[in-house]
């Protein structure tokens, strides 16, 4: 009986410290203990860029935007469209295969992937020459194939050309830094065509 009864209690206290450890994140690395980083944003007065997923975090800095202006019309507001464009953003990066031919004057690269791949591509990469073409330095044109998108970028200036060629089709759909601007707009359900 004895026995029973030290068993009984050994079980119970290292059941409460199992409890213990998984309530206070024991387990967790150096600051991972989520019950303290209020506390420890306060003593640092360190304000973190990057609060998540690519994604999460460009909808966490809207947010935040957004709430911290008084004049934000709510009503209007639509952060599932800015969701939808912030997946489309992340399938051209991660799915699209790409091929790049280098031309005397610039690239010509052709996008293709899965089906949704190809229809993201087919949205995105004309809306996105549309903001590159407004830089008079190259020539920016995309042609829509059955199975993707064509973008040819090109210039006259041999400096420009090799800028076109080291940035390739990623760095050109990158470049322009516009996809802050254009992200709160949408964000607001305004339209953001033009921008």
């Amino acid at each position: 009986m004895r026995a029973k009864n030290i068993l009984t209690t050994m079980a119970l206290i290292g059941g409460a410290a199992i409890a213990i450890t998984q309530t206070s994140h024991a387990g967790h690395g150096a600051g991972m203990d989520h019950s303290a980083h209020g506390h420890d944003q306060i003593a640092t007065g360190g304000v973190l860029s990057e609060p998540g997923q690519g994604a999460f975090a460009a909808l966490s800095e809207v947010v935040r935007v957004l709430e911290a202006d008084p004049d934000t019309d709510w009503a209007t507001v639509n952060l599932s469209g800015l969701r939808a464009h912030l997946v489309d953003m992340d399938r051209m990066i991660s799915d699209a295969v790409v091929s790049e031919t280098d031309v005397l004057n610039g690239i010509i690269a052709l996008a293709t992937g899965d089906t949704e791949t190809i229809a993201t591509l087919q949205r995105m990469v004309p809306a996105h020459a549309a903001q590159l073409a407004k830089d008079d330095r190259w020539t920016v044109e995309t042609l829509q194939i059955e199975d993707g998108i064509e973008l040819r970028v090109t210039s006259d200036d041999p400096d420009v050309v090799d800028r076109i060629k080291g940035l390739g089709f990623f760095g050109l759909m990158a470049s322009q830094d516009h996809h802050r601007e254009h992200h709160l707009i949408m964000a607001l359900g305004k339209d953001a065509r033009g921008h």
